[in-house]
């Protein structure tokens, strides 16, 4: 049975026009002409371009795609099970997109459980920068200590945890003013105190990945801003509560 292009277009959802190109570059000739000279489309030839469809869908190009269907070692069947393979690697994909989207999502929301009004209360001038928030997913949002930290809070456990950040930032600062070293029991205690004062909110913080947030301080600014303020902030700040950090890591024996 001999199909025209006008009903092989209609049946494959491409244009005509579409079907007309790849007569052009031998990626899908049609076997037959009418006695009119019309094309005339087998199935066999709706078997190749469901195929030339299912690749093109998953973003080969047309050499490519030529390549793949006149490949002589791939019958009906093994092009079945590659096109199956195929499928499966592209839902892996999508749903890592959509978990992906989702933290972004989660994100968002954890952002958004105060109001502008009670987050000017709460964290006063305070804003994170634009775009952290899927900068921070795409670099943590796949561990357990992100997702933890993504549990939205209400306003009374912000204005504690708040007030926590403050009191040990007053602290802190009192001993590097006073000149003791990073490796000062003052300085080690209160590193213990940060550790365990991010394990409540990550549900985790072991010292080797306290030695990495710690890390941070002293080399992205950003990071160092959520935990001391721009204002309180002294020069080598970071790398002094790094090397307290690691310090109290070396006590501990991690």
């Amino acid at each position: 049975m001999g199909y025209p292009v006008g009903k092989v277009a209609a049946l494959s959802g491409v244009t005509v026009r579409t079907l007309h190109h790849y007569d052009e570059i031998g990626l899908l000739s049609p076997s037959g002409r009418t006695a009119a000279g019309y094309r005339s489309y087998s199935d066999d030839d709706l078997e190749r371009l469901q195929r030339v469809l299912f690749y093109r869908e998953l973003g080969f190009g047309l050499d490519t795609i030529a390549k793949v269907v006149d490949d002589p070692s791939l019958d009906a069947l093994e092009h079945l099970r590659r096109q199956r393979a195929l499928l499966v690697e592209r839902i892996g994909e999508l749903t890592r997109m959509v978990e992906s989207v989702e933290r972004v999502i989660t994100a968002k929301e954890v952002g958004s459980v105060l109001t502008p009004e009670e987050r000017f209360e709460v964290f006063g001038g305070f804003r994170e920068p634009e775009g952290y928030a899927e900068e921070a997913v795409r670099r943590w949002g796949e561990t357990p200590q992100w997702q933890a930290a993504a549990v939205p809070r209400s306003k009374d456990e912000w204005v504690e945890a708040e007030k926590a950040r403050e009191d040990w930032v007053r602290r802190l600062l009192d001993v590097v003013d006073s000149g003791a070293p990073a490796d000062s029991v003052a300085a080690m205690d209160l590193a213990e105190e940060h550790r365990l004062m991010l394990a409540e909110f990550m549900g985790d913080c072991g010292h080797e990945m306290h030695r990495g947030v710690a890390g941070m301080y002293a080399t992205e600014p950003v990071q160092l801003g959520f935990l001391v303020r721009e204002p309180d902030q002294r020069p080598g700040l970071g790398e002094y509560i790094r090397d307290a950090v690691h310090a109290n890591a070396d006590r501990a024996g991690k």
